[in-house]
Parts: structure tokens; sequence; C-alpha cells
């Protein structure tokens, strides 16, 4: 009996092995580890394409810290309350100044007049397009706290996926990672998740996939990509870490990717900084490849509509 389980064990290992194999685009994972390999700190890369369910990883499973890209995680947080009758999305909200959500914030919100009403949709908009800190923080309380959002995360099958920040009992987290911490691969998925209407609701779904559409930070991973192709996407960026996470809805096929850093040497805040720029040449790799034909590049002269980070 001992026997044939051993053989049973042996035979569901190899076969999936064999169905990994089958998954993985071994080209592209050549090429991202090429652009990789130097990289003076820690880097993790996922790319899934949507129509063939090929994948290339690299330190795909690895923890990083989300820095901006928790606010995702975040809007969801925000639409489950709204989906269960709890929050109005355009119900104003009042901003009283003695929040001090985020200190030192230079944002929108941070800047209105105390007792200002303010429309949650125009919160969430900020959160996401500006990536606006105080809004964010604000739309945490709103969800519940970091608790209940990582809650909604576990329940969705992302299990690296958590808020640190403000949370109880995530303090050593935070010290570790941040605001947030996640794994290029979940984040990827929460994203491929909103784009097929699979959590909350489709109706919210679609919303929030428009809110990701309307990024103002485009001159990262975004500026590799055809100002008319649709992107979602998020970006994150703290001293030692980078980050990104992008739905392309390309024209011969939707593909999903995330790239993550920490523990950079490059801890500037210049547009040359290295995490910021293994983002960008990972983008540019992505759309060469999967649309080898579209004869597209950035345009001459778009660099003096690149900010630093």
């Amino acid at each position: 009996m001992n026997l044939i389980k051993s053989f049973l064990l042996l035979f569901l290992i190899s076969l999936a092995l064999h169905v990994q194999a089958q998954k993985t685009d071994r080209k592209l994972t050549s090429l991202i580890e090429r652009e990789v390999t130097g990289f003076n700190g820690t880097a993790g890369v996922y790319v899934k394409n949507l129509k063939t369910g090929k994948e290339a990883t690299f330190n795909a499973d690895t923890v990083f810290p989300t820095a901006s890209t928790i606010k995702v995680p975040i809007m969801v947080g925000v639409f489950s309350k709204i989906e269960k009758g709890e929050l109005d999305y355009f119900k104003p909200v009042i901003y009283t100044s003695d929040k001090q959500l985020y200190k030192g914030d230079d944002g929108i919100l941070s800047s209105l007049k105390d007792s200002t009403k303010i429309s949650l949709s125009i919160v969430q908009m900020l959160s996401i397009t500006t990536s606006d800190n105080s809004a964010s923080l604000w739309l945490q309380e709103l969800a519940g706290t970091g608790t209940e959002i990582n809650r909604l995360m576990h329940d969705s099958g992302l299990e690296n996926t958590r808020v640190n920040s403000r949370t109880p009992g995530r303090e050593a987290n935070r010290e570790m990672y941040g605001w947030g911490q996640t794994t290029p691969r979940e984040m990827a998925s929460l994203l491929v998740k909103i784009r097929n209407g699979a959590i909350i609701s489709r109706s919210a779904c679609e919303e929030m996939y428009r809110i990701l559409g309307t990024i103002y930070y485009d001159d990262r991973a975004l500026s590799q990509i055809p100002p008319t192709v649709n992107t979602a996407s998020k970006q994150g960026m703290v001293s030692a870490a980078r980050s990104e996470v992008v739905l392309v809805n390309a024209p011969h096929g939707d593909y999903v990717f995330a790239v993550y850093t920490k523990n950079q040497k490059d801890t500037g805040w210049e547009k040359s900084n290295e995490g910021r720029m293994l983002i960008v040449r990972i983008s540019s790799l992505l759309w060469n490849y999967f649309e080898p034909d579209y004869g597209w590049k950035p345009a001459p002269g778009h660099e003096k509509f690149d900010g630093n980070d």
C-alpha cells in the first residue's frame, strides 16, 4: 500500500511539473532574466499572457513592499462597502484638516480647506489617479480599517497581499514592508480579477477598471505602451523600492505584468532611478514581445514629459 502511495505521489508531482512547464514561456523568461541581471537590489517580475495562459516569472512569489500599489486592495475594500450599501459612491464626505492623515503630504486632498465637502467618488479617483496618500488613508478608514481589507484579500485567495499600516497586529510587517506587502504574482492576479469581474461584483469591477485606466503617472511603464492602447495600472515608490502593475488591452490579446523591487542601492528620486528604469525596460520588452509588428515607439522628445519620482 505504501509503495502504491509513493508511486501515486510521484505521478502527481510529475504531472504538476509538466503542467507548469507547459505554462512557462521560456523565451520570455530568459529575456526577463537578462534584464534583471546586475540589478543592485532584489527584483521580482510576473507576466501572463491572458490569451494563451503562458507565464514568465522571476521571484514572482517573493514578498515585496507594495508602496502605493496597496491602494488597489484599499479600493477593493471601499467598493465592497459600497456594494453592501454601507457607503454611497456619490455621497459627499467631509474633509477635516485635523485628520492629519499623512504628514508632509503635498497631494490635492491635503490642500483642501477645513470642513470641505467632497464626493467619495472623487476621493477614490485621487487615490488611484494621482496616488494621493491622504485620500488613500481616508479610504482605508472608510473601508473598515486594514483588517477588513486583509480579510477580503484572504477570501480572494491572496495570502501575501496585506495592508500593514494602521492595522492592529501588523506592526512587525509594517516595520519590514511599510504600508503594505504583496508578491508580483498576487498583485497581477488582483488586476486580472478586476478585469474579469471576479471580485465584489461585475459592476464594481467595471468601475474600478475604469479608474485604473486614468493614471497621472504615465511616464514609467505606461510610457512604453502606445497611448491609443487601453491600460489599467497602479504605481508605487518609496526610497529603496519601486513597483508597478499593469494590465494591457493589447491588440493580439491582453497581458498583465507586475515588477517589484526592494533593497535598492539607488534610493534617489530622479527619473534615472535604477528601479524605475528596470520597470521601463521590462514594459518596453513586453510590448515589443507581444506586439512585434505594431510599429510604434515613444515619440522623439517624450523625455520632457517625464517627471522625477
